[in-house]
C-alpha cells in the first residue's frame, strides 16, 4: 500500500512539475502589435522644373520681348493701355488734351496705319523745368506730342534698320526743324534729339499695329525748345534832299519838277480869278451909271 501510494504521489508530482516547465516556456502576455506604418504623401513632390535648351556654340540667343500690357480684345485704345500700365499720367492727359489720342484711336481701328510710340514717365516730366510744358502754345503741345510718335512699327531687333535721321508725326527732320537720331549698341537702343539723349526702356504695349516702348525722359524737338533766330525786317527806304526837290535836267521832257507844275498851276488859277473879279466890278458900274 506504502508503495502504491509513494508511486501516485510521484506522478502528481511529475504532473505539477511538467505543467510548471509549460507555463515558465510561454510569455506572460502576447507582444503587441507592431505600430501603424506612418501615412504615405497625399502627392508626389513635383519634378524639377526643366532647364532651359542651351544655344548652340557660337549663335547669340535672340532677344525675346515681353510686354508689360497684355494684347487688348477689342479696340486699342492708347489712352487705356498706358492707364493700366500706370506712371504715364501726364503723357496721356497731353495725349487727350492736344486731340492726339483720338487721331490715334481712328486709325489704328478704321485703317492699317501702325506707330510707335515713345511714352515718356510721369518723372521724366517732373526733371523738366518748372513751366516748361504750361510755356508752350497749342501748337507747341500737339508738335512735342507728335515728336513721340514714329509712323511704323518698330521692333526691338529692327531699330538697327532705320535711317537717321528719322521721320516723325511732328514733321520735318532737317536740322533745326525736328530731326530725331536712333542708334543701336547690342540690344540697347539710344535716342537723340539733338538736345536730350536717352536710352530706350522696358515695353509697355506690343501687337501687329502698335508698339509703345517706355523713355525716362521728355524727347525735346529743336525746332520747339531752341528756336531760329528771327531775321529783322529791313527798313523802307528813305528820299535824299536832292531827289525831293529834282531839277529840270532830272525830268524826263527836261522841263520843270513836279513842285515847279504846282506853281505855275496855281498862278494861272489865280489870274483867271483876278479877271473874273475885274468883269464884275465892271459890269456893276455900267449898271450903276444906268440908273443915275
Amino acid at each position: 500500500m506504502a508503495k502504491q501510494a509513494l508511486f501516485s504521489y510521484s506522478i502528481i508530482l511529475l504532473v505539477f512539475l511538467f505543467q510548471g516547465i509549460t507555463t515558465l516556456a510561454q510569455p506572460a502576455t502576447a507582444p503587441a502589435p507592431p505600430a501603424i506604418a506612418p501615412a504615405q504623401p497625399a502627392k508626389p513632390p513635383s519634378p524639377a522644373a526643366t532647364p532651359p535648351v542651351q544655344p548652340a556654340k557660337g549663335l547669340a540667343p535672340a532677344p525675346v520681348q515681353f510686354s508689360l500690357v497684355p494684347v487688348q480684345k477689342g479696340p486699342t485704345d492708347i489712352v487705356k493701355i498706358l492707364t493700366k500700365a500706370h506712371g504715364y499720367s501726364v503723357f496721356v492727359r497731353l495725349l487727350k488734351n492736344t486731340g492726339v489720342a483720338a487721331q490715334l484711336f481712328d486709325q489704328l481701328n478704321n485703317s492699317n496705319n501702325a506707330f510707335t510710340i515713345f511714352a515718356p514717365t510721369d518723372a521724366a516730366f517732373s526733371s523738366l523745368k518748372p513751366g516748361t510744358i504750361n510755356s508752350l502754345s497749342d501748337l507747341q503741345k500737339t508738335q512735342l506730342i507728335q515728336f513721340h510718335i514714329l509712323n511704323n512699327l518698330v521692333s526691338l531687333s529692327n531699330f538697327q534698320t532705320l535711317s537717321n535721321p528719322v521721320p516723325t508725326e511732328a514733321g520735318d527732320t532737317s536740322a533745326g526743324e525736328f530731326p530725331l537720331n536712333v542708334t543701336t549698341a547690342g540690344n540697347q537702343v539710344n535716342i537723340s534729339t539733338g538736345l536730350v539723349n536717352t536710352t530706350l526702356g522696358g515695353t509697355i504695349y506690343l501687337d501687329n499695329q502698335l508698339a509703345i516702348y517706355q523713355v525716362d525722359n521728355v524727347l525735346l524737338p529743336l525746332d520747339i525748345f531752341v528756336p531760329k533766330p528771327k531775321v529783322a525786317a529791313a527798313p523802307a527806304p528813305t528820299l535824299s534832299k536832292s531827289n525831293a526837290t529834282g531839277t529840270a535836267a532830272d525830268s524826263p521832257s527836261g522841263g520843270t519838277t513836279s513842285a515847279a507844275k504846282v506853281d505855275a498851276s496855281s498862278a494861272v488859277s489865280l489870274s483867271k480869278y483876278e479877271m473874273s473879279l475885274s468883269i464884275g466890278v465892271a459890269v456893276f458900274a455900267f449898271f450903276a451909271t444906268k440908273g443915275t
